[in-house]
């Protein structure tokens, strides 16, 4: 069998398998369809562009993704290093400079003599030798239906979901004396510009935002909801959510704010903001209505309006192996958000994870799972695992690795952490 794989997609996923089985020395073709043809999303020509936030989310001990972050380092995770180099101040969360991180991989990968990259659409499903599609959540209608047809029957033919991008201002038309810089609860850096709000004004900007003009849903986008994207779920939903104002103080009244939107720097020159969690439908005169009702962002500027857009992803308990494989087709596998894992780390994950499947199967040799209690592995089984509802992508979250009958959270989450390293460095071992 020869040793080139095909990997479809220069995103994420795509990008963390090629580079770590190149560092096997596996030769890869990289398929990327940009600049040939761009998604509704993608603005530039680089492999793994960040198109919804430039947030890869926290590094905090006491957080899934924290965890998950620490097992990646120790599976020697590259793009992960290479976020490291380009990060800007957020707290406690790993934010980059996106265009410096998509160019840093574009050159690295360029640079592989194991790596051909394919500028090129793929429309139809390669099956003469190991293939990964990481075409992503945007992926093309041609390969989607593809994908479908080799894939789907009648029951299950359901390939879509609802992602969202925030919007980016400019940190030069906000109101600095109205605004005040913070981090919940004072930890880490204060790296977050915060729009306190009273009552009156989350009342007013609540009705206006629930009221405001949407862009209709198109035909080939009804369907199914990522429910984690939909913010009208009554009055007090935002102010206990993404507006929770708990852990900050104004400073300008000494008290704490009604409710509060955040706003975290997308560059290190901190001259341009993304409004977190303000993804949106609204058409974009009623973003600068609505999102300019929010003190100190009275006269901002966008650089980029905020949208909502349709995003593919698998029917994977019905579809996959743990090991990402095709129940169909051995030789062909899936990673990354088209699998249903949610979020830039778990995309990396699950590129990481598809490549050491494959470098394995190349060796004929077998791959014991990640265990569960493991932030990777919990990712593994939850993809697999069949739902009592209809299967949704999930971020990394405490409710997917086995808990312990600890009853202080700390404690318990600290013992959660803990447990899967000490495991997850045993799994090394058994796999070197």
């Amino acid at each position: 069998m020869t040793k080139q794989i095909t990997i479809i997609g220069g995103g994420l996923a795509g990008c963390e398998a090629a580079l770590q089985l190149a560092k096997r020395k596996i030769s890869v073709i990289l398929y990327e369809m940009r600049p040939e043809r761009f998604t509704p999303a993608h603005k530039t020509e680089y492999l793994a562009e960040l198109v919804c936030s430039n947030s890869l989310k926290s590094e905090s001990e006491a957080s899934a993704n924290g965890l998950l972050k620490e097992e990646l380092h120790l599976l020697d995770c590259e793009l992960l290093k290479i976020a490291e180099t380009v990060r800007v101040p957020a707290g406690q969360s790993l934010a980059v400079n996106r265009e410096d991180f998509a160019r840093k991989i574009t050159i690295l990968i360029e640079a592989n003599p194991y790596i051909k990259i394919i500028h090129k659409e793929i429309k139809e499903i390669p099956l003469d030798d190991y293939t990964i599609i990481a075409s992503g959540p945007l992926t093309s209608d041609a390969l989607a239906n593809s994908i479908r047809d080799f894939l789907y029957t009648d029951e299950d033919n359901e390939l879509y979901f609802y992602d969202a991008i925030a919007p980016i201002v400019s940190a030069y038309s906000l109101d600095m004396e109205k605004v005040f810089l913070a981090s919940r609860y004072d930890k880490g850096e204060a790296a977050y510009l915060n729009s306190p709000l009273t009552q009156e004004e989350y009342d007013i900007f609540y009705e206006a935002l629930v009221t405001s003009e949407q862009f209709p849903l198109r035909d080939f986008e009804k369907g199914y909801f990522f429910q984690g994207c939909m913010a009208k779920r009554g009055k007090d939903s935002l102010r206990f959510g993404l507006m929770k104002p708990v852990g900050l103080i104004n400073p300008h009244t000494g008290k704490r704010p009604w409710a509060v939107l955040q706003l975290r720097m997308e560059n290190k020159e901190a001259s341009a903001y993304n409004l977190v969690g303000c993804q949106t439908r609204m058409i974009q005169s009623e973003q600068r209505r609505v999102l300019r009702l929010l003190p100190g962002l009275e006269k901002m500027e966008f650089l980029r309006y905020g949208s909502i857009h349709r995003n593919t992803y698998l029917n994977s308990p019905n579809l996959l192996l743990p090991t990402l494989q095709t129940h169909k087709c051995k030789t062909l596998l899936f990673a990354g958000q088209i699998t249903g894992v949610e979020g830039y780390v778990e995309s990396i994950a699950s590129g990481l994870w598809s490549a050491l499947v494959v470098s394995h199967l190349l060796q004929n040799k077998e791959l014991p799972l990640p265990p569960s209690e493991t932030a990777l592995g919990s990712l593994c089984q939850y993809i697999i695992t069949k739902q009592a509802k209809n299967f949704q992508p999930s971020n990394i979250n405490w409710g997917l690795i086995p808990s312990l009958p600890i009853r202080n959270k700390k404690e318990r989450r600290k013992t959660l952490k803990e447990r899967a390293l000490k495991l997850l460095k045993e799994w090394l071992l058994l796999i070197k």
